[in-house]
């Protein structure tokens, strides 16, 4: 089975596009509120993904 190398950012834009489909999918009734909100989400992970690496990066030193 062919193994797949991820960096820590891939591999966390990957879980944020995958759980923002799913939130979209269980959390809104109609299409175009589910297309929105998993757009919505998936923009607030990757938000969060380099606001915690720059509080990281800062804290560090």
């Amino acid at each position: 089975m062919p193994r797949m190398n991820l960096s820590h950012f891939e591999a966390a834009a990957l879980f944020a596009f995958f759980t923002s489909i799913l939130l979209g999918i269980i959390t809104k009734r109609t299409d175009r509120e589910r297309v929105r909100y998993a757009v919505y989400c998936f923009v607030c992970f990757i938000a969060a993904i380099f606001g915690l690496s720059w509080l990281m990066y800062l804290g560090h030193g």
